[in-house]
């Protein structure tokens, strides 16, 4: 279990809305990105073989290993924006789980659920993660191909690609405050296939 929660900036708070993605406008060397933890005005930018350790010492950005893991996010009621973020390290590569609360329509907050893999898109259809929420004898779970953190995690939030949860349903599997979210990930059978050929 690990919690680990990004605090939003405090004009976000106080406007209610995040910062725009900037990723495309500010970047003027295509082999760099800028820093993917949600929320901070961090104007870090780098190749993407170095994102991990500038998300780990920068941000204190916490990694947990192995192809199954879960992550538990605390103090569920705080107010919109707030971001929940994880590294996951499993098959090789780095993983990056946000959970945003965000409010989409005023007084009514979402919890939104997507991982992000620290490579390109290409490596990114390699994959597929499953997130689920399990308690009080419900099961909730959603499984897709993880986006790069070459994309900006705000487009596909806005989109709705991602796990969407309500305030009521994620009270359903909360537990005082905190959700518990199962994180599996595994290579994609286009991938198994290419390997066995």
């Amino acid at each position: 279990y690990a919690p680990t929660r990004c605090a939003a900036a405090q004009t976000s708070t106080e406007q209610g809305v995040l910062p725009p993605c900037h990723h495309h406008e500010a970047v003027h060397d295509p082999q760099l990105v800028p820093c993917t933890c949600p929320l901070f005005s961090c104007p870090w930018e780098g190749h993407l073989e170095v994102v991990v350790s500038h998300l780990r010492q920068t941000h204190r950005i916490n990694i947990l290993q192995g192809a199954e893991i879960v992550f538990l996010a605390t103090d569920m009621h705080l107010p919109a924006p707030t971001d929940w973020i994880i590294m996951h390290s499993c098959l090789g590569h780095q993983f990056l789980l946000v959970l945003r609360k965000q409010e989409k329509y005023e007084g009514h907050p979402q919890f939104f659920a997507t991982m992000m893999l620290i490579g390109t898109p290409t490596q990114a259809d390699n994959f597929t993660y499953r997130l689920e929420l399990n308690r009080n004898q419900r099961r909730l779970k959603w499984e897709a191909t993880p986006r790069s953190v070459l994309e900006c995690v705000d487009s596909v939030i806005s989109d709705g690609d991602c796990l969407v949860l309500n305030t009521s349903l994620a009270q359903l599997f909360s537990d005082n405050g905190s959700l518990a979210i199962g994180i599996a990930i595994t290579t994609s059978k286009v991938h198994n296939v290419e390997a066995e050929i």
